[in-house]
């Protein structure tokens, strides 16, 4: 039943967020959890999420814009490197309100209730005809791989701020979704001993259960993505961006809720 469903949701998450260019860790975290403790979850997630866009960046690299990638990436890693670290020294944070609902009780954090009101104002902008015409000037592009690098090490949210950016750019939709793909391992790579750490404190076995359903994961996700890429011309960049505007809706709602983080 777990690898059954950690495989199909891993597979599903990966071709979806192909386009979007986030929320692969997002989805798969509340599946771990079913079956892990949190803290090996968020560790399991952590490597998925890293293979993962490593496996696209070796299908999509050629299509990639590098001066956009390195603009946009190399600003992102001493960014996720103190998002990171901010993590580490913060821990874990008591929650701001407390409701019960299914015989549990949720509640946001203080990092949680921010990113998620943050996302869904960003979403609504998204909508709007009037935001989806601005042209973020390149000049923003170093200040959009700060953002992102900061709050991806920090919450390992770092997709829906780095297509906030990346939609202004003027890239075709081949392009965009290249060009967040490489992004994303700069700065997921930037926080791998972050999640090396987390693996050592959670005493994850990976000969056990748990390097199974890791592997079953990423390599679900493997097929999930390549799939995906063979379809990437159907796509245009407006279904993007409302594919982007919904997820950063949903997930923006769970973190606000408490649902997620």
């Amino acid at each position: 039943m777990d690898i059954a469903l950690i495989a199909v949701v891993a597979a599903l998450a990966s071709a979806l967020t192909l386009y979007s260019g986030f929320g692969l860790g997002t989805i798969l975290l509340p599946i771990f959890a079913l079956f892990f403790p949190v803290p090996v979850a968020v560790a399991a997630t952590g490597v998925v999420h890293l293979l993962n866009n490593v496996f696209k960046g070796t299908l999509l690299w050629s299509r990639a814009d590098w001066p956009t990638v390195l603009r946009f990436g190399l600003p992102a890693i001493p960014a996720a490197i103190a998002g990171a670290w901010l993590l580490a020294v913060l821990g874990d944070t008591p929650r701001l309100f407390v409701w019960t609902g299914f015989g549990r009780s949720f509640g946001p954090t203080g990092a949680g209730l921010t990113i998620g009101l943050l996302m869904i104002l960003f979403a609504a902008l998204e909508l709007q005809r009037w935001f989806q015409e601005l042209k973020a000037p390149p000049r923003l592009m170093p200040v959009g791989g700060l953002i992102t690098g900061f709050f991806g090490g920090l919450t390992g949210q770092q997709g829906a701020f780095r297509s906030i950016f990346l939609l202004r750019s003027g890239l075709s939709a081949e392009r965009f979704i290249a060009t967040g793909t490489m992004i994303a391992i700069f700065v997921d790579l930037s926080r791998l001993s972050t999640y090396a750490a987390s693996f050592t404190a959670a005493g994850l076995d990976p000969a056990g259960r748990e390097g199974v359903l890791v592997l079953v994961g990423t390599f679900a996700a493997f097929a999930g993505a390549y799939v995906a890429t063979r379809h990437l011309e159907k796509i245009t960049i407006g279904a993007i961006r409302y594919g982007v505007a919904a997820l950063m809706l949903a997930i923006g709602g769970a973190l606000t809720a408490g649902l997620l983080g």
